[in-house]
């Protein structure tokens, strides 16, 4: 049977908090090992530093005396509390004086430090006591063993007797084991909060993944207006939900866009082919006049040349938008272009009965496509002379180029109806959208949106404001030698 693993240990958080937990334990694990035994070291320099003292200091009282002031000096130490060993012995090793009883076997035929601890017996301890503490077995529960280790110097004195000085390892081991369980209780302690904190961070992590997963398969399903949960803590899930947030907000907005146009095609484009297909169809019908034939052939290239300009005009838009064209960029002279399209429809706007005019302006010169920009402009000017033609007054459209701050501004302003809602001036620039109803006027509904996309190609952007009465639109460029 397969082990699997509970689904939070799948989590990438999980499995980082493992690590670190394992790196953590490891290097917890070498400090115990590294205090224990720099604690061993320490105490055993500490040891054999007091032994070499007590040693000198006996060896001066022999000096000072010889063997009988070496016996009391002896005598009086053994008598003193502590944890030094004083043991003076004879040729064969018979104990005469000293606080020492009895040793292990073996350590008074040694000269010089022993090569280990050894054990030992005080006096007063029983015999069943010493066979208890030599078997590792306590008196009663709670007391010490009473079995003693020791670390000595055996030496050896002219007349042949043997001197031995150490000192009982009781309270260095202790010490020992007193750092080593608190090393130990620490690191069991800080192992315990690390699996408790991961399991509650992996938990949480989980739970979080899940609620993202679950909206991500809602969104899957069809559900664009759903959203990716957020917690508002700032962290990298919710910073990656802020932005599939934001991407799905951008894809809604495309769809909508996408519908809006296509329902637009049909209805724009209907008409057109249904006119075409209806001229075929009548002048097939009957008996025509050549002439007949070659006007029905012309107004059938007439649409079909409408035709191809609006889907021109898509494909422009759609590369403009996407940030790519095949024009080259150059500096263009807008007070020169202004010109050149004020010159160019003067004749439509005096059969129109509107007074077309522009102020004259210093050269302005920018980094863009000079085609574009005069096309853009073009399209503003004649949606501004179409829809001026019916104002209250006069009806006029002024051109004007001005520098504000940072940015060149080219306004076209009529005095017609306008657009007076905000929401409908904000639409205007989208594809096919016609804000005329009865859709009369002629016309596809993409200069505007045309105009908007060659200003997001140049840096810049399309402002549609209210001029009361009319509508003045704004082409704000960025001017680069004061930005």
């Amino acid at each position: 049977m397969a082990l699997s693993l509970p689904p939070i240990m799948k989590t990438t958080a999980a499995r980082l908090s493992a690590l670190f937990l394992l790196l953590f334990a490891l290097c917890a694990i070498l400090l115990v090992f590294y205090m224990s035994s720099l604690s061993v070291r320490m105490l055993a320099t500490q040891t054999q530093e007091t032994i070499n003292e007590e040693v000198l200091s006996l060896g001066g009282a022999y000096q000072r005396g010889g063997l009988p002031t070496l016996v009391r000096v002896v005598e009086q130490r053994s008598r003193q509390p502590g944890a030094n060993l004083y043991l003076l012995a004879d040729v064969n090793g018979q104990i005469l004086s000293g606080n020492v009883q009895s040793l292990e076997p073996g350590v008074l035929e040694t000269e010089g430090w022993t090569t280990r601890s050894f054990y030992y017996r005080r006096y007063g301890e029983s015999e069943a006591e010493r066979q208890r503490a030599e078997n590792g077995q306590n008196e009663e529960q709670g007391t010490e063993m009473r079995r003693h280790d020791a670390l000595a110097v055996v030496l050896r004195l002219p007349n042949q007797m043997i001197l031995l000085v150490g000192r009982d390892l009781g309270e260095p081991q202790r010490f020992r084991d007193v750092v080593n369980r608190s090393l130990m209780l620490a690191l069991g302690m800080m192992g315990l909060g690390g699996i408790v904190i991961w399991f509650f961070v992996g938990r949480a992590a989980l739970k979080r993944i899940d609620a993202i997963s679950a909206a991500s398969r809602r969104i899957m399903g069809g559900d664009l207006s759903g959203r990716l949960p957020t917690t508002g803590a700032g962290d990298e899930f919710d910073r990656l939900s802020e932005n599939l947030n934001a991407m799905l907000a951008r894809i809604d907005t495309l769809n909508e866009g996408l519908k809006q146009v296509s329902d637009n095609i049909a209805h724009d484009l209907k008409t057109p082919l249904t006119r075409i297909r209806n001229r075929a169809e009548a002048t097939l019908a009957g008996k025509q006049k050549p002439a007949d034939y070659r006007a029905a052939l012309e107004a059938t290239i007439a649409e079909s040349d409408q035709l191809i300009k609006i889907f021109n005009a898509i494909l422009m838009i759609s590369r403009l938008e996407a940030g790519y064209s095949a024009e080259s960029m150059a500096g263009v002279d807008l007070a020169e272009a202004v010109r050149d399209v004020v010159e160019l429809y003067e004749p439509l706007a005096e059969d129109s009965g509107v007074a077309l005019e522009a102020d004259p302006a210093q050269s302005l010169t920018i980094s863009g496509n000079r085609e574009l920009i005069g096309q853009a402009l073009s399209n503003i000017v004649d949606n501004a002379i179409k829809y001026s033609a019916d104002a209250t007054g006069a009806p006029h459209v002024h051109v004007r180029l001005e520098r504000v701050g940072a940015e060149i501004r080219l306004s076209v302003t009529d005095n017609g109806h306008g657009i007076p809602d905000e929401q409908d001036r904000t639409r205007a620039t989208e594809r096919f959208v016609r804000l005329e109803k009865s859709r009369s006027q002629p016309g596809s509904g993409l200069g505007l949106s045309l105009a908007g996309a060659v200003m997001k190609f140049h840096g810049g952007r399309l402002d549609l404001l209210p001029a009361d009465p009319g509508l003045s639109v704004v082409m704000v460029f960025p001017d680069k030698d004061r930005s």
